[in-house]
């Protein structure tokens, strides 16, 4: 079965990326966070943290990215429990991490 990613971003075009990278990668994008292997996350939305720390309470992987100049935010995303990464590394953490 392939890995269900789950991609919760805002912005749509980086999101189409993103679910290009999954589908190269043999999984599927899913819009169902209860049913998915995979969650990645885009930072500074309220509640960053709490999702965060909620998916990795349940076993589900998580990379967070936002932008390099919110560095409190990747770190809280850390603490979390997340992968966090800035924006300029998503594509090839989340193509790393669909490979191993």
């Amino acid at each position: 079965m392939a890995k269900r990613v789950l991609l919760a971003t805002r912005d749509l075009l980086f999101r189409s990326k993103l679910g290009a990278v999954v589908s190269a990668g043999g999984a599927a994008v899913s819009r169902d966070e209860a049913a998915c292997d995979l969650a990645v996350l885009e930072l500074g939305g309220p509640g960053a943290a709490e999702r965060i720390g909620e998916l990795v309470r349940r076993g589900i992987p998580v990379i967070a990215y936002g932008s390099h100049v919110h560095a409190e935010l990747l770190r809280a995303a850390r603490e979390a429990g997340a992968t966090a990464v800035p924006n300029s590394q998503v594509e090839a953490c989340l193509r790393e991490l669909l490979t191993t």
